[in-house]
């Protein structure tokens, strides 16, 4: 148990949240699961009725795993529909990820998986269970995955109440002038960028730094390496919890994947190593091995990654404003190559010795971490199995190579890609798979039907 303050703070334990609670120290439980695009969903728990039955979880309507962004119900889901009477499932905490929340008074918050009451089992299309299961994958062939995510967003001078207000049209970043390292820009959002850091340190999210990046008003941050489970935690409470410290201090942030056509995409970028069983070892590194001590573990692991990358891109770019990252020269990779610590490749090799690694520069900042993860680990173990080779290191540009797989151009591409593999299927399974091909399909349907202001400026007059 530690303390921010006066107040209580961080990692805790089930009886430590229940003393604080008979202590007044803590009065309400906040009892998360993840939606499918990656939001915090959940209920708030009195102290009193969470002492008095709240170590069970909390009930959630199924559709939450089954709406669109504007929480629609659309068709086409076979475990969530009016059909089945939209019943409840059930938010089952995971204790181990409780925590003391320091920018909420006097409240905790407990991470859960989505599970049926009835049987046990998990909900296979909650976004946890796919992650769980990859990870199982990985532990049954003695790999334990470590990984970590940079996230990069924008600060806006407008709340998001503004942002609305003003149409989300005209948004004015917190800098005037790229900001990439910048010591001095980035001290004039330093009051709320320290707050980011130290607060979601203290709730057991450790930062190891910030910085400024590429644009105006950007940044990013960097969280500390776990094991896979715990490192997508913490990256859907950062960004959950960077919101609301952003809110509490008459700002927005923003993890859009392309806010705006003008300005640098912002990234989720991957860090993962694959260690033995006991984690004792990175099974990545083989000392002497060429090139840079990489193992054929490794290569395999990078091999399948990069083979399975246009099938699983959907879980990495769920969205259609994903898909306008991915630029020529825009630090977002749009070639499925790897390098030594070549950031215009979509796979860079950092680190050496015990933290040699893969960097994968993918993910987007609007990433579902727990998909994003699965879809990593499971191609790497696929590669692992298949012995796929990751081919030679590319060196030079990749922007301006020909004759390489790319990342797919849009969201209905990634679409029908996921919808027609066969690699999809055997890694995630036919339920996952019609899931979320469903969840692309409904996505790219309902972008078609909208005109845009884009659309308006460039035909109702010469059109």
């Amino acid at each position: 148990m530690a303390r921010q303050g006066d107040a209580l703070a961080g990692r805790i334990s089930l009886d430590e949240l229940e003393r604080a609670i008979r202590g007044g120290e803590i009065d309400t439980v906040v009892n998360a699961i993840t939606d499918m695009q990656g939001r915090l969903m959940g209920k708030r728990i009195t102290g009193d009725f969470f002492l008095e039955s709240g170590r069970h979880g909390t009930h959630f309507c199924t559709y939450l795993l089954a709406t669109d962004m504007e929480m629609a119900t659309p068709g086409g889901y076979n475990l969530a529909n009016w059909e089945t009477g939209y019943g409840d499932w059930l938010a089952d905490p995971d204790w181990s990820t409780l925590r003391a929340i320091p920018w909420l008074e006097k409240t905790a918050l407990v991470m859960s998986d989505a599970r049926d009451e009835a049987t046990g089992a998990l909900i296979p299309v909650a976004p946890r269970s796919i992650l769980r299961r990859q990870v199982e994958r990985a532990a049954a062939l003695g790999f334990a995955p470590r990984m970590a995510s940079e996230l990069e967003f924008y600060v806006l001078k407008e709340t998001y109440e503004q942002a609305a207000e003003k149409g989300f049209q005209g948004l004015t970043p917190f800098g005037w002038y790229n900001e990439d390292y910048h010591l001095l820009q980035a001290t004039k959002a330093e009051p709320l960028y320290r707050r980011f850091r130290n607060e979601m340190t203290a709730a057991g999210v450790p930062i190891e730094f910030s910085k400024g990046e590429a644009a105006p008003g950007q940044h990013e941050v960097n969280i500390h390496y776990s094991d896979a489970l715990e490192g997508a935690d913490r990256h859907a409470l950062f960004k959950h919890g960077v919101k609301e410290m952003a809110w509490q201090s008459g700002n927005a942030v923003t993890f859009m994947a392309k806010p705006d056509h003008r300005w640098t995409g912002n990234s989720a970028h991957v860090h993962i190593s694959l260690w033995d069983a006991r984690g004792e070892r990175n099974v990545f590194l083989e000392e002497g091995a060429q090139p840079y001590g990489m193992s054929a573990t490794m290569r395999h692991f990078l091999g399948g990654m990069m083979h399975c990358a246009r099938d699983l891109a959907y879980f990495i770019a769920p969205f259609v404003n994903s898909y306008k990252r991915y630029a020529v020269a825009s630090w977002a990779p749009v070639n499925l190559v790897w390098g030594r610590d070549n950031r215009t490749c979509g796979f860079r090799v950092v680190g050496s010795g015990p933290a040699l690694r893969v960097e994968n520069r993918l993910p987007g900042g609007d990433a579902n971490p727990y998909l994003t993860y699965a879809a990593i680990i499971g191609a790497g173990l696929y590669g692992i199995e298949h012995q796929i080779d990751p081919g030679s290191e590319f060196r030079g540009n990749a922007y301006t190579t020909t004759g390489h797989p790319r990342v797919p151009r849009a969201l209905w591409e990634a679409a029908e890609l996921l919808e027609n593999s066969t690699i999809a299927r055997e890694i995630f399974g036919d339920d996952v798979v019609h899931h979320y091909a469903n969840a692309a399909r409904v996505e790219q349907e309902t972008y078609d039907a909208v005109v845009t202001s884009w659309e308006r400026e460039r035909y109702l007059e010469r059109g």
